[in-house]
Protein backbone atom coordinates (compact mmCIF):
# COMPACT_ATOMS: atom_id res chain seq x y z
CA UNK A 1 0.00 0.00 0.00
CA UNK A 2 1.68 3.56 -0.66
CA UNK A 3 2.51 5.67 1.63
CA UNK A 4 0.01 8.91 2.65
CA UNK A 5 3.14 11.08 1.96
CA UNK A 6 3.80 9.99 -1.53
CA UNK A 7 5.93 13.00 -2.57
CA UNK A 8 8.16 12.58 0.41
CA UNK A 9 11.09 10.90 -1.11
CA UNK A 10 10.76 7.86 1.23
CA UNK A 11 12.35 4.84 -0.29
CA UNK A 12 11.25 0.90 0.80
CA UNK A 13 12.47 -2.33 0.28
CA UNK A 14 9.78 -4.70 1.42
CA UNK A 15 10.83 -8.70 1.05
CA UNK A 16 12.89 -8.26 -2.52
CA UNK A 17 14.75 -11.24 -3.85
CA UNK A 18 16.91 -10.92 -7.18
CA UNK A 19 18.92 -13.37 -8.85
CA UNK A 20 20.92 -13.64 -12.32
CA UNK A 21 22.32 -16.08 -14.88
CA UNK A 22 18.73 -18.11 -14.22
CA UNK A 23 18.72 -18.56 -10.80
CA UNK A 24 22.12 -19.50 -10.26
CA UNK A 25 23.30 -16.05 -8.90
CA UNK A 26 21.49 -14.91 -6.08
CA UNK A 27 22.08 -11.06 -4.89
CA UNK A 28 19.41 -9.76 -2.84
CA UNK A 29 17.78 -12.86 -0.64
CA UNK A 30 14.94 -10.79 0.96
CA UNK A 31 15.91 -7.24 1.07
CA UNK A 32 13.81 -5.14 3.53
CA UNK A 33 13.93 -1.71 4.43
CA UNK A 34 12.90 1.96 4.72
CA UNK A 35 15.24 5.22 3.67
CA UNK A 36 13.52 7.92 5.35
CA UNK A 37 12.73 11.30 3.61
CA UNK A 38 15.27 13.91 4.43
CA UNK A 39 18.04 11.54 5.42
CA UNK A 40 21.28 10.06 3.82
CA UNK A 41 21.88 7.37 4.13
CA UNK A 42 24.90 5.50 3.13
CA UNK A 43 25.04 1.70 2.09
CA UNK A 44 28.63 0.27 2.59
CA UNK A 45 29.67 -3.33 2.31
CA UNK A 46 32.25 -5.48 0.13
CA UNK A 47 32.86 -5.54 -3.46
CA UNK A 48 30.22 -7.42 -5.03
CA UNK A 49 27.46 -7.88 -2.05
CA UNK A 50 24.69 -6.10 -4.06
CA UNK A 51 24.94 -2.43 -3.57
CA UNK A 52 24.65 -1.30 -7.45
CA UNK A 53 21.52 -4.13 -7.66
CA UNK A 54 19.83 -2.35 -4.96
CA UNK A 55 20.39 1.18 -6.53
CA UNK A 56 19.29 0.00 -9.99
CA UNK A 57 16.10 -1.12 -8.60
CA UNK A 58 15.49 2.14 -6.99
CA UNK A 59 15.85 3.59 -10.32
CA UNK A 60 13.75 1.10 -11.62
CA UNK A 61 16.40 -0.45 -13.85
CA UNK A 62 16.08 -3.85 -12.61
CA UNK A 63 12.88 -5.05 -11.09
CA UNK A 64 12.72 -7.96 -8.29
CA UNK A 65 12.04 -11.44 -8.33
CA UNK A 66 9.63 -10.81 -6.03
CA UNK A 67 9.26 -8.22 -3.47
CA UNK A 68 8.61 -4.40 -3.69
CA UNK A 69 9.93 -1.38 -4.44
CA UNK A 70 8.09 1.55 -3.20
CA UNK A 71 9.81 5.34 -4.11
CA UNK A 72 7.98 8.26 -3.40
CA UNK A 73 4.71 6.11 -3.10
CA UNK A 74 5.19 4.39 -5.98
CA UNK A 75 5.60 0.32 -6.64
CA UNK A 76 8.82 0.97 -8.90
CA UNK A 77 8.42 -3.13 -9.90
CA UNK A 78 4.85 -2.11 -11.93
CA UNK A 79 5.58 0.85 -13.40
CA UNK A 80 7.19 1.17 -17.23
CA UNK A 81 7.46 3.16 -20.22
CA UNK A 82 6.13 6.94 -19.82
CA UNK A 83 5.18 6.96 -16.49
CA UNK A 84 8.87 5.33 -15.26
CA UNK A 85 9.83 8.06 -17.26
CA UNK A 86 8.01 10.53 -15.65
CA UNK A 87 8.72 8.98 -12.24
CA UNK A 88 12.46 9.04 -12.57
CA UNK A 89 12.28 12.86 -12.83
CA UNK A 90 12.35 12.82 -8.91
CA UNK A 91 15.68 11.59 -9.00
CA UNK A 92 19.59 13.28 -9.35
CA UNK A 93 22.36 11.05 -9.31
CA UNK A 94 26.04 11.42 -9.21
CA UNK A 95 28.05 8.67 -11.53
CA UNK A 96 31.15 7.10 -9.92
CA UNK A 97 33.18 9.38 -13.22
CA UNK A 98 31.06 11.94 -13.06
CA UNK A 99 29.47 11.27 -16.73
CA UNK A 100 30.58 15.11 -17.92
CA UNK A 101 29.90 15.46 -21.89
CA UNK A 102 33.54 16.28 -23.31
CA UNK A 103 32.23 18.83 -25.70
CA UNK A 104 30.11 20.89 -23.65
CA UNK A 105 31.15 23.84 -21.53
CA UNK A 106 30.63 23.24 -17.73
CA UNK A 107 27.19 25.96 -18.22
CA UNK A 108 26.52 23.45 -21.00
CA UNK A 109 26.82 20.46 -19.39
CA UNK A 110 24.43 21.66 -16.17
CA UNK A 111 21.86 23.58 -18.36
CA UNK A 112 21.35 20.04 -21.09
CA UNK A 113 18.62 18.50 -18.36
CA UNK A 114 16.88 21.83 -18.34
CA UNK A 115 17.03 22.03 -22.12
CA UNK A 116 16.30 18.54 -22.86
CA UNK A 117 13.00 18.12 -21.10
CA UNK A 118 11.60 21.29 -19.97
CA UNK A 119 10.33 24.49 -21.73
CA UNK A 120 12.10 27.12 -19.87
CA UNK A 121 13.30 30.05 -21.33
CA UNK A 122 16.90 30.97 -21.76
CA UNK A 123 17.19 33.08 -19.39
CA UNK A 124 15.61 31.09 -16.40
CA UNK A 125 18.07 28.10 -17.34
CA UNK A 126 21.08 30.76 -17.08
CA UNK A 127 19.47 31.37 -13.35
CA UNK A 128 19.03 27.74 -12.36
CA UNK A 129 22.27 26.89 -13.73
CA UNK A 130 24.26 29.79 -12.25
CA UNK A 131 22.19 29.01 -8.42
CA UNK A 132 22.49 25.38 -8.74
CA UNK A 133 26.31 26.00 -9.38
CA UNK A 134 26.81 28.77 -6.55
CA UNK A 135 25.31 26.06 -3.94
CA UNK A 136 28.21 24.29 -5.00
CA UNK A 137 31.25 26.80 -4.62
CA UNK A 138 31.34 27.61 -8.52
CA UNK A 139 31.00 31.65 -8.99
CA UNK A 140 32.52 31.66 -12.64
CA UNK A 141 34.64 29.24 -14.89
CA UNK A 142 31.24 28.42 -16.67
CA UNK A 143 33.09 28.84 -20.46
CA UNK A 144 35.44 25.84 -19.43
CA UNK A 145 35.27 22.31 -20.63
CA UNK A 146 35.46 19.22 -18.24
CA UNK A 147 39.61 18.82 -19.44
CA UNK A 148 39.97 21.97 -17.88
CA UNK A 149 38.86 21.14 -14.55
CA UNK A 150 40.32 19.35 -11.56
CA UNK A 151 38.57 16.26 -10.28
CA UNK A 152 36.89 18.35 -7.12
CA UNK A 153 35.47 20.99 -9.68
CA UNK A 154 34.09 18.08 -11.92
CA UNK A 155 32.28 16.84 -8.93
CA UNK A 156 30.89 20.50 -8.52
CA UNK A 157 29.59 20.38 -11.73
CA UNK A 158 28.28 17.03 -11.92
CA UNK A 159 26.51 17.63 -8.69
CA UNK A 160 24.89 21.29 -9.94
CA UNK A 161 23.63 18.75 -13.02
CA UNK A 162 22.13 16.43 -10.89
CA UNK A 163 20.63 18.99 -8.37
CA UNK A 164 19.16 21.19 -11.30
CA UNK A 165 15.79 20.15 -11.69
CA UNK A 166 15.02 20.25 -8.17
CA UNK A 167 14.86 16.54 -7.25
CA UNK A 168 13.43 14.46 -4.21
CA UNK A 169 16.05 11.78 -4.02
CA UNK A 170 19.55 12.06 -4.85
CA UNK A 171 22.09 9.16 -5.69
CA UNK A 172 25.49 8.82 -5.20
CA UNK A 173 27.23 6.00 -6.74
CA UNK A 174 30.90 5.03 -5.49
CA UNK A 175 31.25 9.38 -5.35
CA UNK A 176 34.80 9.21 -3.43
CA UNK A 177 36.06 6.25 -5.32
CA UNK A 178 39.31 6.29 -7.08
CA UNK A 179 39.90 9.65 -5.92
CA UNK A 180 42.74 11.52 -4.30
CA UNK A 181 42.71 12.67 -0.83
CA UNK A 182 42.33 16.24 -1.19
CA UNK A 183 39.57 15.64 -4.22
CA UNK A 184 37.84 13.34 -1.78
CA UNK A 185 37.43 15.46 1.37
CA UNK A 186 36.12 17.95 -1.58
CA UNK A 187 33.35 15.79 -2.34
CA UNK A 188 32.88 14.94 1.13
CA UNK A 189 31.98 18.79 1.78
CA UNK A 190 29.75 18.73 -1.48
CA UNK A 191 27.78 16.11 0.19
CA UNK A 192 27.58 17.86 3.73
CA UNK A 193 26.52 21.10 1.55
CA UNK A 194 24.08 19.49 0.12
CA UNK A 195 22.24 17.89 2.72
CA UNK A 196 22.56 20.88 4.90
CA UNK A 197 21.21 22.93 2.28
CA UNK A 198 18.38 20.79 0.49
CA UNK A 199 17.53 18.21 2.57
CA UNK A 200 16.77 15.79 0.05
CA UNK A 201 16.34 12.18 0.68
CA UNK A 202 20.30 11.07 -0.03
CA UNK A 203 21.28 7.15 -1.06
CA UNK A 204 25.03 6.86 -1.10
CA UNK A 205 26.52 3.57 -2.35
CA UNK A 206 30.30 3.34 -1.07
CA UNK A 207 33.13 1.50 0.29
CA UNK A 208 34.54 4.52 2.21
CA UNK A 209 33.67 4.51 5.70
CA UNK A 210 35.44 7.83 7.10
CA UNK A 211 33.36 9.45 4.72
CA UNK A 212 30.45 7.53 6.13
CA UNK A 213 31.10 7.97 9.82
CA UNK A 214 31.49 12.08 9.10
CA UNK A 215 28.39 12.72 7.16
CA UNK A 216 25.92 9.69 7.28
CA UNK A 217 22.24 10.26 8.90
CA UNK A 218 22.23 6.09 8.83
CA UNK A 219 24.41 3.56 7.97
CA UNK A 220 23.08 0.58 6.26
CA UNK A 221 25.55 -2.47 5.99
CA UNK A 222 24.75 -4.95 3.04
CA UNK A 223 25.81 -8.78 3.55
CA UNK A 224 24.43 -12.07 2.06
CA UNK A 225 21.67 -10.21 0.25
CA UNK A 226 20.27 -8.19 3.22
CA UNK A 227 21.08 -5.56 5.50
CA UNK A 228 23.05 -7.38 8.68
CA UNK A 229 23.26 -3.87 10.26
CA UNK A 230 21.23 -0.30 10.32
CA UNK A 231 21.96 2.68 12.92
CA UNK A 232 23.85 5.55 13.41
CA UNK A 233 27.54 6.45 12.78
CA UNK A 234 28.22 5.77 16.47
CA UNK A 235 26.00 2.41 16.38
CA UNK A 236 27.97 1.29 13.61
CA UNK A 237 31.75 1.94 14.99
CA UNK A 238 30.63 -0.04 18.17
CA UNK A 239 29.19 -3.26 16.29
CA UNK A 240 30.52 -6.38 17.20
CA UNK A 241 29.29 -7.99 13.91
CA UNK A 242 32.03 -10.02 12.30
CA UNK A 243 31.31 -9.19 8.75
CA UNK A 244 31.53 -5.24 10.12
CA UNK A 245 34.51 -5.75 12.05
CA UNK A 246 36.36 -7.10 9.21
CA UNK A 247 35.45 -4.84 6.87
CA UNK A 248 36.41 -1.56 8.82
CA UNK A 249 39.72 -3.76 10.13
CA UNK A 250 40.21 -3.76 6.54
CA UNK A 251 40.44 0.01 6.20
CA UNK A 252 43.63 1.24 8.31
CA UNK A 253 42.47 4.91 7.11
CA UNK A 254 39.45 3.98 9.22
CA UNK A 255 41.02 2.88 12.31
CA UNK A 256 42.21 6.10 12.23
CA UNK A 257 39.08 7.78 12.43
CA UNK A 258 37.45 5.07 15.22
CA UNK A 259 40.79 5.89 17.06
Amino acid sequence: MASSNAQSGAIRFVNVHKAFRDGRDVVLKGLSAEFPAGKLTYILGPSGVGKSVTLKHILGLLRPDSGEVWVAGRDMSTIQGRELAEHRKIFGMLFQNSALFDDMTVFENVAFPLREHTTLSESEITDKVSRSLSILGMKGGYDKFPNELSGGMKKRVALARAIIREPQILLYDEPTTGLDPVTRVTVDELIETLKRELKLTSLVISHDIPSALRLADQIAFLQNGKFVFWGTPEEFKKSEHEAIRQFIDSDRLSLQVLQ
